[in-house]
C-alpha cells in the first residue's frame, strides 16, 4: 500500500486499444478480487494504460502477472485536497516553487475528501516539500478504508 515514505504503489496495466479489451481487463481484475480505489485510463495510438490505486498492490501485481497481463508498478503521491476553488493551486504551487515537475495526475472525489494522485519527477523531494508546506498526503489506512 504505502510505506512511511509517503509514496503509494500504483499499478499501470497495459490495455490493447481494441474493442472489448478493457472489458477483458476488468473481468480479470474482478476474478482476481482486485479492488480499485481510483483509476485513470489514458490512450495512445496502439494501447491504453489503466493506472490504478488498489488495496494490495504487491498481491495484485503478482495475480495480474500470473494471468499474463502486462503490468508495471510505479510510485505516486496521494495529495488530499479540499473540494473548493483553488484547492489544487496549493500543491501545484509548492511543486513549482521547488522545481518538481508533475508528470501526470488523476483525481478521486470521495465522501469525506478528494485526492489528487500524482506522479512527479522527484517523489522523495515532493513528499518532503509537501509536508514542510502543510499539504496533507494520504496514509495507508485512508486508502484501504476509502476517504
Amino acid at each position: 500500500m504505502m510505506s512511511d515514505d509517503g509514496l503509494i504503489t500504483q499499478l499501470s496495466i497495459f490495455v490493447n486499444n481494441e474493442p472489448g479489451r478493457l472489458a477483458y481487463i476488468a473481468s480479470v481484475l474482478k476474478d482476481c478480487g482486485i479492488n480499485m480505489h481510483a483509476f485513470n485510463l489514458a490512450e495512445s495510438a496502439d494501447f491504453g494504460i489503466l493506472r490504478a490505486v488498489v488495496d494490495d498492490p504487491e498481491g495484485s501485481y503478482s495475480k495480474l502477472k500470473a494471468k499474463g497481463i502486462i503490468v508495471k508498478k510505479t510510485e505516486v503521491i496521494g495529495v488530499l485536497i479540499e473540494d473548493t476553488p483553488g484547492a489544487l493551486f496549493k500543491a501545484a504551487d509548492v511543486f513549482g516553487k521547488a522545481g518538481i515537475n508533475i508528470e501526470y495526475g488523476y483525481a478521486y472525489s470521495g465522501k469525506k475528501a478528494s485526492v489528487f494522485y500524482i506522479r512527479v519527477s522527484d517523489p522523495g523531494k515532493a513528499v518532503e516539500v509537501l509536508r514542510q508546506n502543510g499539504v496533507r498526503i494520504m496514509s495507508s489506512g485512508e486508502i484501504r478504508w476509502g476517504i
